[in-house]
């Protein structure tokens, strides 16, 4: 994976666990307003596994409401 890869998944990694909405309305306006290659972005072949099964979970119906989500990662944050 290139520098470039990892810097992404850790900024995404990071966008899971913050729950203040003015913080993450202020970075939504920084990322809209910022300049984009029209580069198409090459996923991994992990990515790739990762996007198949997602959508092989949204097919058979395996969600969980995001609400519920939320609960099971403040538990896991707490025991860290």
């Amino acid at each position: 994976m290139t520098t470039t890869d990892h810097i992404r998944n850790g900024i995404i990694e990071k966008l899971f666990t913050i729950s203040n909405k003015e913080y993450l309305t202020a970075l939504f306006q920084l990322v809209k307003n910022s300049p984009i290659d029209a580069e198409t972005v090459k996923l991994t072949e992990e990515q790739i596994v990762m996007l198949n099964l997602s959508e092989k979970d949204i097919k058979e119906k395996k969600l969980i409401p995001h609400s519920q989500l939320d609960k099971s990662d403040l538990k896991w944050l707490k025991e860290l």
